[in-house]
């Protein structure tokens, strides 16, 4: 009886977590060694473990955005010695994981490093780096781009010669509730903060408080946004640090807290990710460090670091927590692997597994459920 009675248990435990899901994983980054384009996983909940399902070629797809009904995947494409800015629409086969291309479109920049779509799949967004500026295309709605409406040029530049020399644009991230669009600029040491209307001509509108400054020599890179509280993180690439803002009739910098327990500011930061439930907080370093940083989350929104965890390869950059919260995957660039973490959901500390995804120069990890 009590056999019985722990196996239903466990499988009520599966049920309740999705440990018995599985969804689709993809992969982009840079074509310039092992990699062709974009990469199709299958991620199993249960184990933690993936399997190759199908690839498609493209040239340089740092990052990527799905649509929000999981029908298209787009990605950004830097193309020649003068990082030529394009992004490509794609049609994803739920069925059997395929992705077919729809069709390529300049956006009017260079270096594009960051893309969003809103959740009607009309517009499409993507952050230049190289430009320092921001690409505002439409979307038709059999999923192709159509047209490239805007482009919005930063300015300015900022107190390190060498990475801010001029403006560096780095992120285009909706808000939670998508009314505004938040865009980071490494090379200006600004947050750009617009008003989204996706019934506008223009969808986006500069106001008299949307700039957030951030401290000269920070390089701010990625955004996160607590899923419960009025609180914004910014994770500094330079700096080494994470900014804690809260936004309560306007921005209030609560706290600066370094991802690292030394004051080596070769840690070249990179991603920043919340828990679904809010409570941990995790940013990776680059550099020579290759380490997770683990954060538990106050109260009131502030971080205290718990642990540094080694990445077990180099360059993390991007990384995800997958739609069950038990696992965490980390993309390194620099060593052609994807690493998986198995997440403890009470402590938010990470325990390396044995499994690794080998795929070319990774950059960026998206998923969708498979229904």
């Amino acid at each position: 009886m009590r056999l019985l009675l722990s196996a239903f248990l466990l499988f009520l435990n599966m049920i309740c977590f999705g440990q018995d899901k599985q969804f689709f994983l993809f992969v982009g980054g840079y074509t310039t060694g092992k990699s062709e384009g974009i990469s199709v996983y299958r991620f199993n909940a249960a184990d933690g473990s993936a399997s190759f399902v199908s690839k498609v070629k493209t040239d340089n797809p740092s990052y990527l955005a799905i649509s929000n009904n999981g029908n298209y995947v787009y990605c950004v494409n830097e193309t020649g010695k003068g990082r030529s800015g394009s992004a490509t629409a794609f049609s994803f086969d739920k069925k059997n994981g395929s992705l077919s291309l729809l069709n390529n479109k300049p956006v009017g920049a260079n270096g594009p490093c960051y893309i969003s779509v809103d959740k009607a799949n009309k517009w499409l967004f993507t952050a230049n780096y190289a430009s320092g500026s921001v690409s505002v295309l439409t979307l038709k709605k059999d999923g192709f781009i159509d047209t490239l409406k805007e482009v919005i040029q930063h300015t300015g530049n900022s107190i390190n010669k060498q990475r801010q020399e001029g403006p560096h644009g780095h992120t285009a991230i909706f808000s939670s509730n998508e009314k505004q669009l938040f865009t980071t600029d490494l090379g200006t040491d600004k947050i750009n903060v617009y008003q989204f209307n996706s019934k506008k001509l223009n969808p986006l509108r500069v106001t008299n408080d949307s700039i957030i400054a951030s401290t000269p020599g920070n390089g701010p890179r990625h955004i996160a946004f607590h899923p419960a509280k009025k609180v914004l993180y910014v994770i500094n690439e330079l700096a080494g640090t994470i900014d804690v803002f809260e936004n309560k009739k306007g921005m209030t910098l609560l706290q600066t807290i370094s991802t690292d327990t030394t004051n080596n500011l070769d840690k070249g930061c990179a991603d920043i990710h919340l828990s679904d439930d809010g409570k941990f907080l995790y940013a990776t370093n680059r550099g020579k460090y290759n380490t997770i940083a683990v954060f538990k989350v106050d109260e009131r929104g502030k971080l205290e670091l718990l642990e540094l965890q080694p990445t077990g390869g180099k360059t993390p950059r991007n990384f995800m927590i997958d739609p069950t919260g038990n696992y965490l995957l980390v993309a390194h660039q620099n060593s052609d692997s994807v690493i998986v973490f198995k997440r403890d959901k009470e402590t938010g500390l990470l325990t390396m597994t044995a499994n690794k995804i080998e795929v070319g120069n990774p950059s960026c990890l998206k998923m969708l459920a498979v229904e």
